[in-house]
This record gives structure tokens, sequence and C-alpha cells, in this order.
């Protein structure tokens, strides 16, 4: 257990593992398949994983660079992303080329790759919204494979990837499919009331998100976190009448005539947990969402915390929260 993870997962927890290995191509890749034994463990960023406990096996990481343009069809453009590339230099590099259709997940942490299997959403959009293709490589027989948007199965924060396919794959490259038309979602209560009768420009989008994210987010790199911790639980159009009646002041968002998403940060916050902390793990004083490192945190005090509140939240609204980020 000679290589440290603390760098490598933005809660900084000092996990271990017994072998570190990167791959900048394919060709690399397919060469690491060959040796590679079980158990292994693919990550990016580490901006969604919550390590419990030192890791013995190895951890495999992307290191596959570049942004290309592919293809012009009419208005869409496709753009070829290897999958080690930083998600937000991604959407930066897209607005400043006039490719549109990422801004609203602007500032989002985390690489492509990544991106890719837990299909990243905020403010009205998905990556899955713009995805192709998603090029990866099956990691125990070694075999080169490509899927479409559709064949990934993209649906609210998951994938085939973190199904059928878990722990299966290394995501090399991924190919968005753009538009050089900009058409803003603002549909987002923040969004539409900070940009309110102004003329909206895509780089003007981003700097407003990232102004946002900004506000309600502390930076990792000074206070060990993982972004939004929990997923917004969605609920029966039954249980969303008998709570409104309850709470008539429960912000939510109907997904059709059965299904109605409501803020997991909301009821963590009623609940009381907001700026409350756990031993060495606390709850952002601005954003009940996340989860932060205070200092020296193990796993295991995030873990803890993240049940205390689930707990919470199950007894006070009988609804069960979800986390979103990966313990391992």
């Amino acid at each position: 257990m000679n290589n440290s993870l603390k760098g490598h997962n933005t809660f900084g927890i000092d996990a271990r593992c017994r072998e570190y290995r990167e791959y900048s191509s394919l060709a690399e890749l397919l060469s690491l398949c060959h040796t590679l034994q079980k158990p292994y463990l693919h990550i990016g960023q580490g901006s969604n994983l919550l390590f419990t406990k030192d890791y013995d096996g190895t951890i495999i990481h992307c290191n596959v660079r570049g942004i290309r343009l592919l293809a012009e069809e009419g208005t869409d453009v496709l753009i070829s992303v290897g999958g080690g590339e930083i998600w937000d230099d991604v959407v930066a590099w897209c607005t400043i080329h006039g490719y549109y259709g990422t801004e609203n997940l602007s500032l989002i942490p985390g690489e492509m790759g990544a991106a890719a299997v837990q299909n990243i959403g905020a403010y009205g959009v998905e990556v899955g919204d713009v995805i192709e293709f998603v090029d990866f490589v099956h990691l125990e027989t070694g075999e080169p494979r490509r899927l479409s948007a559709k064949e990934c199965q993209y649906a609210y924060r998951s994938s085939i990837f973190k199904t059928s396919l878990r722990g299966e794959c290394a995501v090399y490259s991924v190919t968005l499919r753009l538009s050089t038309i900009f058409t803003p979602h603002l549909t987002y209560g923040a969004i539409a009331e900070r940009l309110e009768g102004q003329e909206v420009s895509a780089q003007t989008l981003r700097d407003t998100i990232i102004d946002i994210r900004n506000s309600k987010l502390p930076d990792p790199k000074t206070l060990g976190n993982a972004g939004s911790y929990f997923m917004n639980p969605i609920i029966s159009d039954a249980s969303f009448k008998r709570l409104i009646s309850l709470y008539p002041d429960m912000p939510h968002y109907r997904l059709g005539d059965d299904e109605v998403k409501v803020p997991a940060g909301w009821l963590i916050e009623q609940c009381g947990w907001k700026g409350r902390t756990l031993g060495r793990a606390g709850v952002y004083e601005k954003q009940a969402l996340v989860l932060v490192n205070l200092g020296e945190a193990t796993g295991a005090d995030i873990l803890r915390l993240q049940e205390a509140i689930q707990e919470d939240v199950k007894k006070k609204y009988g609804i069960t929260i979800l986390p979103e980020v990966n313990a391992i």
C-alpha cells in the first residue's frame, strides 16, 4: 500500500492503494489490460468518490487528452474529447469556439470520461443530452467498444456504466454533438432571476453559472468535498400530495403526471443539518447538499454523517435520499 490517493479524490481522504496505473492513449490502455489483475478500479478526478478504507488493488486513471472538431453537419458539430480532459476545460473550449450545449454544465468538477459515466447534470441539462458516442475498453476482455448515447441508457445520474457495465469499463474518448446555434436553457430559478431582462450570450450564461456555483460550493483545494453529495429524490404524485399538504412551501419540480422531484438540499436543511458537524465531517454552511472534510476526516467519518442525515430525512418526510457519491 505504497500509493497515496489523497491527491486523487476531492474529499482529500488519505487512503492508499496497492498499485496506481495511468494511460495516455488507447494503445497504452490495451497494453495495460494484458497485465491487469483484479481487483481494479478506474477513476477520474475523484470528484465523485469516497474512499472508506485503503484499496487493496489497482487504481487506473485516464490521461488521454485532446479536444478537436471531427465534423460539421449543418448547424451541428461533432467534437472528440479525450477521457482525461477536465470537464470545465471542455465547456470553456466549446464556448470559446462557438459550439453550444454545455454551458449549463459549467464548473462541474471531474473529467470527461467520468462525466459520461455519471451523466452529470445541472440547471436542466445533462451531459447525456449532448453525447453522441462513448468509446471505452472492456477491462477484462481488452475489447475496444463504442456505444451510442441511446445504448448508454442515460437517466438521472445514471448510465449503463453504473449498472450492467459497472466497474468493467475504461472510457478513453467521448464524442459530443453540439450546435453552432446558441439556445439558452434558462428555466431554473437562480439563472432566470440573475439574467432577467438581459440579452444572454453563451459566455454570459457560463459566467453566471460559475458565479452561482462559486457562491454555493466550496473549493475542494481548501475544504475537501465532492460537490452535491445526494441526488434529488423523485417521489410519486401520491406521496407529493401528502407532503405538500403538510409542507406547503416545499419546492418541487414536476416530471410528469406521476412523478415529482424534490430538492434534497431543502429536505436536509429543514432537518436542521445545514452548517452542522459530526466529528471531523460537516454539512457546508452555504449549501446543505455538500458534505465537507473539516480536516483529516476519514471516509468512515463522512459515511457516518451521510447515514445520520438520511435517517433524519426519512424520519421526517418518509423519503429516502440516496448519495450521488460512490463509496469505495
